[in-house]
């Protein structure tokens, strides 16, 4: 993961252009935004952010008609 000084910030006014461009890999973007939705959930006091989707193969065969 991506290391973030967390006690660094910069004021800026609204009129301030951001390029907002993040030097990462795709790989390394989706990592921090796992980590804010594991942290939005944590703040909702639910830890569903750690379950994964159920994936069941089943197979329904019908007798012909």
């Amino acid at each position: 993961m991506m290391n973030v000084q967390r006690d660094k910030a910069r004021l800026r006014k609204l009129t301030d252009e951001d390029d907002d461009f993040v030097d990462a890999s795709p790989a390394e973007r989706l990592g921090m935004m796992w980590e804010l939705t594991a942290e939005v959930w944590s703040l909702q006091g639910q830890d569903g952010a750690q379950q994964r989707l159920q994936r069941h193969v089943a197979r329904l065969i019908r007798p012909p008609r």
